[in-house]
């Protein structure tokens, strides 16, 4: 069974439809709204990856990676930035931040699923 795959984006309707590619390949994941209860979704649902938006209200996808990574608990979570932040110096930062991969919106079921493939 493939590991869970924690969806961080501040819009419903891209987490459903996240969750609904992710679902039609296989996966199981579940959809987190609210970047500031990040820490806490990862300790209940223990994600084998994590897919997350860039731009959110409070806690950006940019600083919550490089939180993340610099936590001895979750560091080796590999994280995907799904984001409209798709410009060369937007991965650039990414993977300044401890990003692993990148996905760029709009994408497709294919993109997405080749993405998680190289993690799960």
């Amino acid at each position: 069974m493939a590991s869970k795959i924690l969806i961080v984006d501040d819009s419903q309707a891209t987490v459903r439809l996240i969750q609904e590619m992710l679902q039609q390949g296989g996966y199981t994941s579940v959809g987190l709204n609210d970047p500031a209860r990040l820490e806490e979704t990862i300790d209940m649902e223990r994600p084998g990856l994590i897919l997350m938006d860039v731009v959110m209200p409070q806690r950006n996808g940019f600083q919550a990676c490089r939180e993340l990574k610099q936590h001895n608990l979750y560091k080796k979570i590999p994280i995907v930035f799904v984001t409209s932040k798709a410009t060369t110096s937007d991965k650039f930062w990414g993977q300044q931040q401890g990003a692993d991969g990148h996905v760029a919106k709009p994408f497709t079921s294919e993109e997405l699923l080749k993405a998680v493939r190289r993690f799960v």
